[in-house]
């Protein structure tokens, strides 16, 4: 049976669907596994977008007014990864019904190994009908007080709809001073930190050639940490799987690059 794991947000602009798209292709090209990927964000879809690719002729909103199934609605991605995109047409969200989301996945990707749906953010409709199809969820915040707060709000959702929380993914990260301290966050929130991902212009750069950061530098900052989060969740331990990081000569050459 797939792990299906909403990747979920209170607020938009943290960076979810960046999350999804290169933890996904983590865990499929670096630790081999079995992986698709849902945009349940039907309103402003953008996880196609982040994998190169605008056009598709079926949709999760055609799955939705039952004119396909699931099965049609997927297309596999050069990294390996299976996407269910939602259309980029607004005029195709007439007749669409979200709350029908969970009975559509019922029994659905059998020989997954994850199955991550990019919820829309907040906790309307679209929001919660992509929860309530979920088993677990992924948490992704900035570590500012509003985002923060929010957590609590989910926790609150996630717990009223049984889904279990595996812990928070903090998203674009400064070192700022003014911003939240980890342990702050852990005591806030009751919930643990699996990364904290820095704010990196190659995220930028990545979307602008149409290719996850992972497959487009996967030793940057991000990267690495994108990298850590797929080997939490694929149960890797430090031991038993080694990720590269930059050489003191590397880190050296990259400062002079940039000066």
């Amino acid at each position: 049976m797939p792990r299906l794991i909403g990747v979920i947000s209170a607020k938009g602009g943290v960076g979810k669907t960046t999350v999804v798209s290169n933890l996904s292709v983590a865990l499929a090209k670096v630790f081999h596994k079995r992986v698709t990927v849902v945009d349940c964000n039907i309103t402003t879809p953008h996880l196609s977008l982040h994998f190169g690719t605008y056009s598709h002729p079926i949709t999760l909103d055609n799955v939705l007014r039952d004119e396909a199934s699931i099965e049609q609605a997927i297309f596999e991605h050069s990294t390996g990864v299976k996407i269910v995109p939602a259309s980029l047409n607004l005029s195709d969200l007439t007749g669409v019904d979200i709350s029908i989301l969970d009975r559509k996945f019922n029994n659905m990707f059998q020989g997954e190994d994850f199955v991550f749906l990019d919820t829309a953010p907040g906790f309307g409709k679209e929001a919660v009908s992509a929860i309530r199809a979920c088993d677990e969820a992924l948490i992704v915040t900035t570590p500012d007080i509003p985002a923060v707060t929010d957590v609590l709000k989910e926790k609150k959702v996630l717990e009223e709809l049984e889904v279990k929380p595996i812990g928070i993914i903090l998203n674009k990260v400064t070192g700022n001073k003014f911003e939240l301290r980890e342990i702050e966050i852990t005591q806030i929130t009751e919930l643990p930190i699996l990364v904290k991902i820095p704010y990196d212009k190659k995220i930028l750069q990545s979307l602008a050639v149409k290719m996850p950061l992972v497959v487009y530098d996967y030793r940057s900052n991000a990267g690495l940490e994108f990298l850590s989060l797929a080997k939490i969740l694929a149960g890797y331990t430090e031991e038993s799987f080694y990720i590269p990081k930059l050489s003191f000569f590397q880190r050296l050459k990259r400062v002079f690059r940039r000066s």
